[in-house]
């Protein structure tokens, strides 16, 4: 039986499977942000996260050409979004590689996001894209 975090109270037997949210430390750090840079930037990375993370997932839940759709509009989103010029390249080429299904180049994609954004990321939110880099490479 599953405990709620949140109430501390056991789950019905009949309820849903809660849903795990991919990056918590991510959106936090974009819901506490200064509006702009640097809250474009954790929206940025979140984004993309969401993509690699959906898109690496063995059987997941993607088609091609969900893939390719929402790499495009990320790319175009990143293309308006008020972040430096080495973030917004390397995470346009990270949502590139995933959904070229090449997890090989998304891990170097993903190892480039992580170097140009760690002065811009808390710790925890540097933790989440370690994770997923070790999910990619496991």
């Amino acid at each position: 039986m599953t405990v709620s975090l949140i109430s501390g109270a056991p789950r019905a037997p009949y309820s849903l499977d809660p849903t795990v949210f991919p990056f918590p430390a991510l959106a936090t750090m974009a819901g506490r942000a200064a509006l702009g840079g640097p809250r474009e930037l954790a929206l940025a990375c979140f984004l993309v996260g969401r993509i690699v993370n959906e898109a690496t997932t063995v059987g997941g839940p993607l088609s091609p050409e969900q893939k390719n759709a929402r790499t495009h509009g990320a790319k175009h989103w990143l293309g308006a979004a008020a972040i430096p010029t080495p973030v917004r390249t390397a995470l346009s080429r990270l949502a590139e590689c995933a959904a070229a299904d090449d997890r090989h180049a998304t891990a170097g994609a993903l190892d480039s996001v992580m170097t140009v954004t760690a002065s811009h990321l808390d710790s925890a939110a540097r933790l989440e894209l370690g994770r997923l880099a070790q999910t990619i490479a496991g």
